[in-house]
């Protein structure tokens, strides 16, 4: 069977997405959608310059009507975050984007999974699954993953061991009101409360500079794209490949943490091809349990103040 993706938003995320997805799995058709027309014809052919190294693909921009056959839509398209603004204040902005996107794709007869990472990526799943009506287990957003490789990176640097020893996640939201599971975490099969690098202060430290990290390479390059690109290639990879992976993910809630609101939030989930296959409700202290209500009540306070009509 043809294996085919539609990415809708060829900026840098997009860009990077489809160069790293052609490198990691096979892909026999890509399609790429940009309101800047121009775009999709040049990264085209700049995409197909790789097809020695990374295998046969037809790459080659579309439209929206192109999703009707695709196994998966990625949506990377909406107004980037400025220096200064948070990811909430995209959600204006970004949402009249969004309508513009789902209902011709759904209109095309659709049928397989959306992968969001437009910014604010809980509120934006949320409402793509509102507005497309899918099955919420076909909609998936990258929720945290983002933030969970910063701290996994930053606890290895603290601790001078390799990223790969280190299991720790950011969960709640992708912003302001999400928090590092600490408690939880560990390095070497060793709770972080045994390491005595990570004071009070240091961990206090470590979260500051996960918070931080994407505005200073904002700061100093006009985005970030490489961290989440690799995330998107993960989950698309899995579902092509019908490959079973956890990642921290915007997923439906439905109950999990005392949480009663019908939307998205970062927590551990397993996406294989048939989209989310099991939502993860991990281990957490009382004082992460509320930080992660805090978190949705957050997000349940954005999303009542928005019209989809």
């Amino acid at each position: 069977m043809t294996r085919k993706v539609l990415l809708v938003g060829d900026g840098s995320v997009g860009s990077t997405f489809a160069n790293d997805l052609l490198q990691h799995t096979r892909v026999d058709e890509l399609v790429i959608a940009d309101v800047v027309k121009k775009r999709p014809v040049g990264d085209s052919m700049d995409l197909e310059d790789i097809l020695p190294f990374a295998g046969e693909c037809n790459i080659h921009p579309g439209e929206y009507e192109d999703a009707k056959d695709a196994d998966v839509v990625v949506i990377t398209a909406g107004i980037p975050r400025k220096p200064g603004e948070t990811r909430l204040d995209l959600v204006n902005k970004n949402v009249g984007i969004l309508k513009s996107i789902i209902q011709p794709v759904v209109d095309s007869g659709f049928n397989g999974i959306f992968v969001v990472s437009a910014n604010p990526v809980d509120i934006l799943t949320t409402l793509t699954q509102k507005l497309s009506g899918f099955p919420k287990n076909r909609v998936i957003g990258t929720g945290t993953s983002l933030d969970s490789a910063r701290l996994q990176v930053e606890l290895a640097k603290k601790l001078d061991v390799p990223v790969a020893s280190v299991n720790s996640m950011v969960l709640g939201e992708h912003g302001d009101t999400s928090f590092e599971n600490f408690d939880e975490s560990s390095v070497a099969n060793k709770p972080l409360d045994e390491y005595s690098e990570l004071s009070e202060q240091a961990l206090t430290e470590i979260e500051s500079d996960i918070r931080e990290k994407g505005g200073k390479i904002i700061e100093n390059k006009g985005a970030t794209f490489y961290g989440i690109a690799m995330m998107l290639t993960k989950v698309v990879s899995a579902i092509l490949d019908n490959q079973a992976i956890v990642l921290p993910l915007s997923a439906p809630i439905n109950g999990e943490y005392g949480i009663k609101h019908d939307l998205y939030l970062g927590t551990p989930t397993v996406v294989d091809g048939t989209g989310i296959s099991q939502v993860i409700e991990t281990k957490l202290s009382s004082a992460e349990q509320e930080k992660m209500r805090n978190s949705a009540d957050k997000m349940q306070e954005v999303l009542a103040g928005v019209t989809l009509d």
